[in-house]
C-alpha cells in the first residue's frame, strides 16, 4: 500500500489517513506532496491524484484506490478486523460512528477560522460566537463519549479507534489556538497528543521545510 498525504503541518484530512494506516497494522509507503506548491496544479491532475480530484489523502492498495479519510478508515477496518476501529458494543458502535460523521461533515467554522497548523501555538485569542459553538459541541460529545463509553481506558471509547483518529487534527487546533477546556477534555487532549503516533506527525512536521503563508494566519482576535 501506499499512502500521498499532504503537509503534515497543515493537512487535518492526511493526519486522519495516515493515523488509520498506523492503526490497520498493516505496512504502506508514505508519499508526501506538498500542497499549492509551483507544480501543485501538475501534481493535482497526474495519475496518481487524477481518481481524488485533486485532494488528499487517498490510499493506492495494488490497483484499488480509496480516497477521502473516512473511507480509507472503513477500507482498512475491512482489510483487517472492525475491532481495531470501531468498538464491540453496538450501542457505542453507533455513537462512535455517528460521531465521526459528525467530525466529517460539520465544525465548519472552526475549521475555517483555525486551520491547521501543528507549528504554530497563539495564546489570548478570542473566538466568534460560531467557533464557540463549534468547540462546545465537541466537548459535548467527547464528554458523553467518555461517560458512557470510555471506562476502558483514556480514549474516547476506552481503546484508540477511529472516534480518536478524526477527532486528532481537532486536539491540534486546541492546542494551536489555546482553546479553554474543562479538565476532562484537557486530559483526552493530553492523551492524544501523547500518544506515539501523534508526536511522530507533530515533529516530522516540525521538520518540514515547507510554508503556506495563507495558512499561517487565524482570523481569530487577540483578547
Amino acid at each position: 500500500m501506499k499512502l500521498i498525504i499532504g503537509n503534515k503541518a497543515y493537512s487535518s484530512w492526511s493526519m486522519r489517513g495516515w493515523l488509520a494506516c498506523k492503526q490497520s497494522g498493516l505496512s504502506f509507503e508514505e508519499l508526501i506532496t506538498p500542497l499549492f506548491g509551483e507544480d501543485w496544479d501538475d501534481v493535482r491532475l497526474s495519475e496518481n491524484f487524477a481518481p481524488s480530484g485533486g485532494k488528499v489523502p487517498i490510499l493506492w492498495d495494488g490497483e484499488t484506490v480509496v480516497w477521502d479519510s473516512m473511507a480509507i478508515v472503513d477500507w482498512l477496518a475491512d482489510k483487517t478486523h472492525r475491532d481495531r476501529f470501531w468498538p464491540k458494543d453496538e450501542t457505542a458502535r453507533g455513537m462512535a460512528r455517528s460521531m465521526t460523521a459528525e467530525m466529517h461533515s460539520s465544525f465548519m467554522a472552526l475549521r475555517r477560522q483555525c486551520p491547521m497548523n501543528t507549528r504554530k501555538i497563539y495564546e489570548g485569542l478570542t473566538f466568534g460566537d460560531d467557533v464557540n459553538a463549534d468547540a462546545a459541541r465537541i466537548i459535548e460529545l467527547w464528554a458523553q463519549a467518555r461517560a458512557r463509553f470510555g471506562s476502558g481506558g483514556p480514549f474516547l471509547f476506552g481503546t484508540y479507534g477511529a472516534a480518536d483518529i478524526m477527532y486528532a487534527p481537532i486536539v491540534s487546533r486546541f492546542q494551536t489556538y489555546g482553546f479553554r477546556l474543562p479538565g476532562f477534555a484537557t486530559s483526552y487532549m493530553q492523551t492524544i497528543l501523547d500518544h506515539e503516533w501523534t508526536v511522530q506527525w507533530m515533529e516530522a512536521a516540525q521538520e518540514e521545510p515547507w510554508v503556506i503563508e495563507r495558512l499561517e494566519k487565524t482570523e481569530a482576535s487577540e483578547s
